[in-house]
């Protein structure tokens, strides 16, 4: 066994003794932030980090020695990975990480939790049947059927969502039964799916994110949307600060990636008249705007996260959904 002696865990204020692993990070751009911070806080503890373009690997699929080659060379002797995967690459993305998965490589996120995630429709669903707060939601195909589908959410105002949308693309406000009427039928007109959802207006454009590694949230921040802006997104001028979750907030995060079979995960909230309600699921939330807001090493705390959890036979989703 290697031992590397000076791993640390800041938070315990002590050394601890921990393996070397070598430890893949599958992004697309090294320049990330967030992929700089987790190669950065894997090379402070020790560990041998790679960053791996998931788009360039190929993979040989065979009952004896499953391969995933890269840049002409079999990947061998990882321990762990990171999957960074992009929502529209999730489907190559997911089949990658599943290869490391056939290898016995352990994944922070495994596949077939990073896939249930990115189908909103279904992760809602299961969050549904689990019991855990949402927004009432709709969701049908038919233009015949779009004056039911308002009122079962109970009518406007409300939300309309693309199901393939992110960082807030693809959502709109609707003020009016006429003006979510005439929304739905272009997205429709364009065959786009969509989910119809209450307007929590006692939010006035704040949500919590959430970060659970493992089986704590380790961090959370509210995130205020700009003047005149119902979607708190970073990326579209929103801001962000710290925040002090209530036990059911924190009990919510947990039990939604529990839900999703997530290990890391950010988890957004909105704080409703009936308590708190999940809008999101995600599988690869980003860092930077959660390190700035609380001031914590989150990157960190997912290594110290693999260094606890990696090994053989340890990859496990048995969620049935």
């Amino acid at each position: 066994m290697q031992v590397n002696p000076i791993c640390k865990a800041p938070s315990l204020k002590i050394d601890i003794v921990c393996k070397t692993m070598k430890i893949a990070i599958l992004s697309q751009q090294k320049s990330l932030y967030s992929t700089r911070r987790l190669m950065e806080a894997g090379e402070e503890r020790g560990h041998d980090m790679h960053v791996i373009d998931y788009l360039r690997c190929y993979m040989n699929i065979t009952a004896h020695k499953p391969k995933v080659i890269y840049q002409g060379e079999a990947l061998e002797g990882y321990k762990a990975i990171i999957p960074r995967i992009g929502a529209s690459k999730t489907f190559y993305g997911t089949a990658v990480v599943r290869q490391f998965e056939v290898m016995d490589v352990f994944s922070a996120n495994e596949s077939q939790a990073i896939s249930r995630s990115r189908d909103k429709l279904r992760c809602l669903q299961i969050l549904s049947q689990k019991g855990i707060g949402l927004p009432v939601t709709g969701f049908a195909h038919s233009s015949k059927d779009i004056d039911g589908l308002i009122e079962s959410v109970g009518g406007a105002p409300l939300v309309i969502k693309l199901l393939e949308g992110t960082q807030g693309i693809g959502v709109v406000l609707a003020e009016t039964h006429q003006a979510a009427k005439s929304v739905i039928e272009a997205f429709r007109g364009l065959d786009a799916n969509i989910l119809v959802q209450e307007f929590i207006k006692e939010a006035g454009g704040m949500d919590i994110r959430c970060f659970v590694v493992g089986d704590r949230v380790i961090a959370a921040m509210k995130r205020q949307g700009a003047p005149g802006e119902f979607r708190s997104n970073i990326h579209r001028g929103g801001s962000a600060a710290k925040i002090k979750l209530t036990p059911e907030e924190r009990s919510t995060a947990l039990r939604a990636a529990k839900a999703m079979g997530l290990r890391v995960a950010g988890v957004d909230l909105l704080r409703s008249n009936h308590g708190p309600v999940v809008m999101e699921v995600n599988s690869s939330p980003g860092l930077e705007g959660i390190e700035a807001a609380t001031e914590l090493d989150v990157a960190g705390k997912i290594i110290e996260f693999l260094e606890k959890s990696a090994g053989p036979g340890k990859n496990r989703d048995r969620i049935k959904y």
